[in-house]
């Protein structure tokens, strides 16, 4: 609308002084009366009924382009019939000028096409009768009807190819959002998917894990433990796997994030390194650290992502290297509170092609068929290790030097962090009594397997409902919580336990999941749980969290409000 005001305004002052029209600052002003009671009518029509904006809407497109287009396009006849020189030159600029607006502003919509257009039209019609009249000598007068009728010709043509190219844009356009809803679809049931596998195959891991290590510690011979070991090391085989899948998938849906928390930067990296000790001396080859001294002990960052990426980047150069020696040798460059940490780990193995050095991020991507058969894997460690190590602030990149070996440097960006307050001794968890709380009898039994030989007592329910029961009689020190169960899920338990007035209502509730998304464990919080273990069952994650239990740490155990309630 401005810009229609300004071209209105300018034309009358051309034509004011070059043409000595002085009438036209009266059609200025009606065409711009025109453009204020649409201005006008549709503040009105807010807040009205949603008849009375159907009519406005109509009388929009329809009745007020057409009063518009006559008012503007009237100034044409007066030019046309003009003696001067270039008047209807002006005129025929004017119509000209205004169908291609009309055209543009309305190409999506015929009606206001049809309705704005009509004016002009008519105008061109009979300007060349006013021409002729004007000038009845002039050979040309008659040509300004073959210019009228192409003019009308051109932007009618105009007209067509433009509302058929936005049609065209419309469809693509709809095309290309039901293709992204359908990929979101694609994405979503994959993950929804990989979620599944993962809680069913989390079950038997479990089982796996935990009856391989109580075989191993109640075997009676070397050989038995030998094949407990063997158990032990598959289960931890497929946990490692799975991880990699969940990772990938979380990575994949832009759902994975580090934590920034005080670590000892040292100790991670040494903790890492003497981890592997063993299998590099099982392979005869020599495994150092060069440069750890030099390191800042305490840093803020995410502790666990840097291990498993050194643990990857490690793993690999075990893997792939027969003789000699395996470096690690980080480098710290300090600015201001940021440390910049760059950790190199070399290896003398046989080196990896130039061809192949653009491949080895690339998921599932394992440089060969002989490779993935003799060393197995599943592709995903180097890609979910570049992710992680972005996520840090940092990079992983890959060198071959010509000599053989490879070189994996990885970097990423930490915090100067104070050294954490030393914190009291860690509870015993001996004689605690705890509710175990899971649909599936593999589960229940792996819990049991693992809380056995820590002196806990033990009682198992198969459902949340069970388990409520329980909890309204008897009186329990941490409810071990399994969080999807069918029927009543474990949060919604736990929101039950806390609305109730039994013995259990302040009990600490652990959550038991497989899931490791920052959503769930929110929601777990809300719903009043107090702690989370993950699935596979690790006995260390889960003594370290019956050893956070308010109840290990105030000991107010079931036997002693037994025993109280006795005396």
């Amino acid at each position: 609308m401005v810009l229609r005001l300004i071209a209105a305004f300018s034309i009358a002052v051309i034509l004011d002084v070059y043409v000595g029209l002085r009438w036209v600052w009266l059609w200025a002003a009606t065409y711009a009366t025109l453009q204020m009671v649409e201005l006008g009518g549709w503040s009105w029509m807010r807040g009205r009924s949603e008849r009375a904006q159907a009519l406005w809407r109509g009388l929009a497109a329809t009745v007020l382009p057409f009063m518009t287009s006559t008012v503007f396009g009237f100034l044409s006849v007066p030019l046309f019939a003009s003696q001067s020189r270039f008047a209807p030159t002006l005129g025929g600029m004017l119509l000209a000028g205004a169908l291609l607006n009309v055209v543009v502003i309305n190409g999506s919509q015929r009606s206001a096409i049809v309705s704005a257009a009509t004016p002009y039209v008519a105008y061109l019609l009979i300007v060349p009768l006013v021409a002729r009249t004007a000038n009845p000598e002039s050979p040309l007068a008659n040509a300004i009807w073959f210019g009228a009728l192409l003019l009308i010709a051109t932007v009618a043509i105009a007209a067509h190819t433009l509302h058929t190219a936005l049609r065209a844009a419309a469809r693509a356009k709809d095309e290309a959002e039901r293709r992204r809803h359908e990929a979101e679809e694609a994405v979503a049931a994959k993950s929804a998917f990989v979620a599944m596998i993962s809680h069913e195959l989390r079950t038997p891991i479990s089982a796996i894990l935990a009856g391989a290590a109580r075989l191993q510690g109640e075997a009676p011979d070397a050989s038995s433990r030998i094949q407990a070991q063997l158990i032990a090391d598959a289960g931890g085989l497929m946990r490692g796997l799975l991880n990699d899948l969940l990772d990938f998938s979380r990575l994949e849906a832009g759902r994975m994030s580090v934590e920034k928390a005080p670590f000892n930067l040292r100790q991670t990296i040494a903790d890492t390194v003497r981890l592997w000790r063993p299998e590099a001396t099982r392979k005869g080859l020599r495994l150092r650290v060069k440069g750890a001294a030099a390191l800042p002990r305490w840093v803020a960052g995410d502790g666990m992502r840097l291990r498993q990426v050194l643990n990857n980047l490690l793993s690999n150069a075990l893997k792939f290297t027969t003789r000699g020696e395996i470096t690690v040798s980080p480098h710290v460059k300090i600015d201001g509170s940021r440390v910049l940490l760059t950790v190199e780990v070399a290896d003398t193995g046989p080196g990896i092609p130039e061809t192949s050095l653009s491949r080895l991020f690339t998921p599932f991507e394992q440089l060969g068929e002989a490779i993935a058969r003799h060393h197995g894997g599943s592709g995903l460690g180097l890609a979910i290790s570049r992710e992680l190590a972005r996520l840090m602030g940092g990079d992983i990149s890959a060198t071959s030097p010509p000599g053989g070996g490879a070189r994996f440097t990885l970097s990423a960006t930490l915090e100067i962090a104070e050294p954490p307050v030393e914190t009291a001794p860690t509870a015993p968890v001996a004689d605690l009594r705890v509710l175990v709380v899971d649909d599936h009898l593999v589960n229940r039994r792996a819990l049991e397997l693992v809380l056995e030989p820590l002196g806990v007592r033990a009682t198992l329910a198969e459902s949340a409902e069970r388990a409520l029961e329980l909890l309204q009689s008897e009186v329990f020190d941490v409810v071990l919580m399994d969080v999807y169960m069918p029927g009543m899920d474990g949060r919604a338990a736990t929101r039950t336990l806390r609305a109730s007035s039994g013995p259990n209502q302040q009990a600490p509730v652990i959550a038991v999941t497989a899931s490791e998304s920052v959503e769930d464990w929110e929601a777990c919080f809300a719903a009043g749980m107090n702690d989370r273990v993950s699935k596979p069952i690790d006995p260390f994650e889960l003594y370290a969290a019956l050893a956070r239990a308010p109840s290990a740490n105030g000991r107010s155990t079931a036997a002693d409000q037994d025993s109280r309630s006795s005396a």
